[in-house]
């Protein structure tokens, strides 16, 4: 008789994107162990959402120690935890050096850190998108047995979950709107389409019939100001929504273009039709966000037109956009 589950550790750390592709997986651990506590660790920035996500009884954000003494604390309680089962799906060096600090005796762990209990070793698993890897994942611990693994078969993640507040549907536009997201990694600008390209959408937009806001970290406040050079009646809240906010609007939104950026999967998981522009900097067959979502890709998104990408935005956008 195999032992009960009582206490689980679920693990991720990082970053926006990955974090809303794992909710899937999130959600399946909490369906096989409906009886167990379950804990995330994770880290500072994703503490308010994984607090509104309904999987976890305990969230922990000291996932990423700095120094010996940080480590040590860390040790400590996930020691003192006696967790049974250890779900690991942020998989990194990181995680792993979370594995061996609690050796010699680890709880159960489903990963791909050496020497762990239940160990992910599917070959080519690093050749799969996020979803199905994360289903495998699963399905090697032995709690989805029948996880669809295959090619684009994983469900996207569920964000009915967050439900929106008076003071978000007062911020909401009347007529339909259009939820721009032209940021990004600041280390990373080759995965931005340029500012300017958004204001030319946003101008054809807006001239469909179509409000438009602009979404983005305080850090990326000059994108909106670029964009309203085209579009002066765009709404710039960059600097002004946390993650659940974002996914509030976009559940709300006639459509949402953005890069391969966090708000942007959080949006596509809230259901929003969504056109996702990739360059040649990363593989959206490994971590495109699933649903109502078109993938436009080009080597050099500089080199993008703002007419390719209203194409692809016409075949997800509803009847009443037209003027």
């Amino acid at each position: 008789m195999s032992r009960e589950i009582r206490k689980v550790l679920v693990i991720k750390l990082s970053a926006l994107g990955d974090f809303v592709l794992a909710l899937a997986a999130m959600k399946r651990i909490r369906e096989a162990h409906p009886k167990a506590q379950v804990t995330l660790l994770t880290t500072p920035p994703f503490e308010a959402l994984a607090r509104a996500c309904p999987y976890f009884d305990e969230v922990e954000t000291d996932g990423r120690p700095v120094g010996p003494g940080a480590w040590l604390a860390l040790r400590r309680r996930l020691k003192g935890a006696r967790y049974d089962r250890v779900y690991d799906l942020q998989t990194s060096a990181a995680s792993e050096r979370i594995f061996h600090l609690l050796r010699p005796f680890p709880p159960e762990w489903s990963g791909v850190a050496r020497g762990c209990a239940l160990p992910h070793r599917t070959p080519g698993k690093d050749q799969m998108h996020t979803l199905e890897r994360q289903a495998d994942q699963l399905k090697s611990a032995g709690i989805w047995p029948d996880a669809p693994t295959s090619p684009l078969s994983a469900p996207p993640p569920d964000l009915s979950w967050i439900g929106g507040t008076p003071r978000d549907r007062r911020r909401r536009p009347e007529k339909p709107y259009i939820l721009l997201i032209p940021g990004g990694s600041a280390h990373r600008l080759d995965k931005r389409w340029p500012a300017d390209a958004y204001g030319r959408l946003a101008r054809r937009m807006h001239d469909r019939g179509f409000d438009v806001l602009v979404i983005g970290g305080p850090q990326e406040s000059a994108l909106g100001r670029e964009i309203q050079k085209h579009l002066p009646q765009a709404r710039d809240l960059t600097g002004r929504t946390d993650f659940a906010t974002v996914a509030r609007f976009g559940a709300g939104a006639a459509l949402v273009v953005g890069n391969d950026t966090g708000p942007l999967h959080l949006a596509a998981a809230a259901g929003a039709p969504t056109v996702v522009l990739f360059s040649r900097a990363s593989d959206p067959t490994l971590s495109a966000p699933r649903g109502h979502v078109i993938v436009v890709q080009a080597d050099d998104l500089a080199a993008l037109d703002a007419g390719t990408v209203e194409q692809a935005a016409d075949r997800l956008l509803p009847d009443q956009g037209s003027a």
